[in-house]
């Protein structure tokens, strides 16, 4: 017995769910939370790291810097929150960035934002995967041949949790996710418990590292060289940004109401992203660790704060165990907001317009599945190795936070014209007097221009080393937007019925032509079919060998009696190419006996029991199809006969 697509479909993802239960599946502040903020609750695993790792190149000493250049990236964060925080309830149905800007700055710079988000989050995925890959071929080295493929499981179990629907998603990652903060807080809170000397413990002392590690540039650097490590430690840090727009984008996944619950969800994630980021940072300098490339700053620092105590080893594992699970799920984050910006940018005509369907599982599951594609892509290009993939990573959020927070500002400056009780209504939402506009409006200045600075460091440190890729890709997808919108204007241009007139329809010529190889009972349902659309229907049979027409003729004498009143075209042709004269008959038909009519070609059509064996039939249909469908004069009818075994 044949198992039906549907069936397998539904065993692997679940049973399709109605459209009215949409409002059931969306998320509550708890699962919300797993999946939105899995990307930068994630960055704490490498964001102090990365500030270390440039500050040891002015020197050991410059290390002290990296508590305040820490606390810079946290005020940029909270900057980067409160003006999403505004995009929530000024644009409660979602978009983020690209609707911010389409509707302050204009289409250009909105399809900037779109391309740059979309990019970022297939790096994203890209990334995330592999850096977790990393971590589990670090403990289990045989398995690095392996990398790559691994990888690419790691997506299709993402793709396939995240078919599954929001809901179901959100309670399969929240467990990794609550489970990485609980270890990371518990950790650091020992940490401060045992350097202050709390409950009779004593100081961590950290792992001893190799004379080597501390000889750095003996040569003494200019201020402009310090100043400009500095801004690019600053800029490090700021990967500690990454996914905190991924909220705003997805406002309606939420329960009502909806931009309250958002919001509220973004100042959580907020408050956890940066507890966490600071302890670890604030433990890293106090213990005087050094990033090398062995083993990593939280790494370190769990080892040493759990060094000697009962139970030690199990937290150690247990933070490094959940740290693995936060970066490959990180990938979530783009897994929930591709999907949902592609379908805004689809709904504007700027990509397939069937990105904007939902599937069985109320997602957006062929969004979906274009990420899984693009980003194993990357995956193999770069055989799963993350590092060579970071220097990509960050360009496209950031420009976004830029653009964004450019479009707030002008909205807060819109916004300050109004007078109480007076609305304004754009092309996207509709806000309202409010108070504070003259403080607001500024801190949205001022954020954009921190990211923009942020914005050219990276591309300026991390251009030759493949950020280059980024700068070319972000306007290379702006022109296949523009392209994909002009030929979706063109097909309305085309259909519009403005100005139409009864002498532009073309007439329907009062014949049929059947295209037949034999005479059986899928042609002869054919035939009889034709008849009822007219009485002037002709069947084209073409004769490449004398021995098949004689079999064909004995056929059709012998059941002509049926389809009565058909005609009967036999045409000779040399050559084994049966689809050229098939398609010269019928243009000849329509040129010479019906000009300025539509002529319907019937194709007969087996259609097997088995899906497996559809490959066995219907190519010359196929063809023949394919050739004709480009004649605006034609009408093809399949006529479909189903064939058992």
């Amino acid at each position: 017995m044949a198992v039906s697509f549907s069936s397998v479909k539904q065993r692997l993802i679940g049973a399709p769910f109605p459209t009215h239960q949409e409002i059931h599946e969306r998320l509550d502040k708890v699962r919300a939370l797993a999946i939105f903020a899995s990307d930068p609750i994630s960055s704490n695993a490498y964001a102090t790291e990365a500030i270390m790792s440039v500050l040891l190149l002015i020197g050991v000493g410059a290390l002290r810097l990296t508590l305040p250049i820490a606390m810079g990236v946290m005020g940029l964060v909270l900057l980067v929150i409160f003006s999403y925080i505004q995009t929530i309830y000024h644009y409660p149905d979602g978009g983020g960035a690209y609707t911010v800007t389409k509707d302050n700055l204009g289409r250009t710079p909105s399809l900037f934002a779109g391309s740059a988000l979309l990019i970022d989050y297939i790096l994203t995925v890209a990334v995330s995967v592999s850096a977790g890959v990393r971590a589990i071929t670090s403990a289990v080295p045989e398995l690095i041949p392996y990398s790559v493929v691994i990888a690419i499981v790691a997506i299709i179990i993402l793709t396939w949790i995240n078919l599954r629907g929001v809901r179901e998603s959100g309670t399969i990652f929240a467990i990794p996710t609550y489970f990485f903060v609980a270890g990371v807080l518990f950790t650091v809170l020992l940490g401060v418990a045992r350097t202050v000397g709390l409950f009779g413990l004593t100081a961590p002392v950290a792992t001893a590292v190799s004379p080597e590690l501390l000889e750095t540039s003996a040569q003494p650097i200019t201020n402009f060289l310090f100043i400009w490590l500095v801004l690019r430690a600053f800029a490090a840090g700021c990967t500690a940004l990454t996914g905190i727009e991924a909220i705003s984008n997805g406002v309606q996944a939420f329960k009502p109401p909806e931009s309250k619950n958002a919001a509220a969800t973004m100042v959580a994630m907020g408050v956890i992203a940066m507890s966490l980021f600071f302890g670890i940072t604030y433990m890293a300098t106090h213990m005087s660790l050094i990033p090398y490339e062995q083993e990593s700053i939280l790494s370190q620092m769990t080892r040493a704060i759990t060094a000697g105590l009962p139970g030690g080893n199990l937290l150690y594992y247990w933070v490094q165990f959940f740290t693995m699970m936060i970066l490959v799920l990180a990938a979530n984050t783009g897994y929930q907001d591709f999907p949902r910006l592609s379908s805004f940018l689809a709904k504007d005509g700027f990509l397939p317009r069937w990105m904007t369907n939902r599937g069985d599982r109320l997602v957006f599951d062929s969004g979906i599945i274009t990420l899984a594609v693009i980003a194993s892509i990357v995956v193999v290009m770069f055989r799963a190795n993350e590092i060579a993939m970071l220097p990509l990573y960050a360009l496209g959020v950031m420009l976004s936070f830029t653009l964004s927070q450019t479009g707030m500002f002008r909205l807060m400056g819109r916004i300050a014209h109004l007078k109480p009780g007076e609305t304004l209504t754009t092309s996207v939402t509709t806000v309202h007097y409010e108070k504070g506009t003259w403080w607001k409006r500024p801190l949205n200045g001022f954020g954009a221009i921190v990211t923009g600075i942020v914005l050219v460091i990276l591309i300026l440190t991390k251009f030759t080393e493949g950020a280059w890729i980024v700068v070319v890709a972000i306007p290379l997808v702006v022109f296949l937007f523009t392209r994909i919108n002009q030929h979706y204007q063109a097909v309305a241009e085309t259909l519009s019925t403005d100005a139409l007139t009864a002498t532009d329809m073309l007439d329907i010529a009062d014949i049929v032509i059947v295209p037949l190889a034999d005479v059986h009972r899928g042609s002869l349902r054919a035939l009889r079919y034709a008849q009822r659309l007219s009485t002037n229907v002709r069947a084209l049979y073409i004769v490449t060998d004398q021995e098949r027409k004689k079999r064909f003729m004995e056929h059709w004498h012998r059941y002509e009696h049926l389809i009565e009143g058909i005609e009967l075209v036999c045409i000779d042709y040399d050559y084994r190419d049966i689809l050229t004269p098939i398609e010269d008959y019928i243009t000849a038909v329509h040129e010479q006996e019906y000009p300025d009519h539509i002529v319907t070609v019937v194709l007969p059509e087996f259609v097997p029991e088995a899906r497996t064996a559809e490959i066995l039939h219907n190519q010359t249909a196929n063809l023949l199809r394919h050739r004709l469908r480009h004649q605006e004069q034609l009408v093809i009818i399949d006529v479909p006969y189903l064939v058992h075994g």
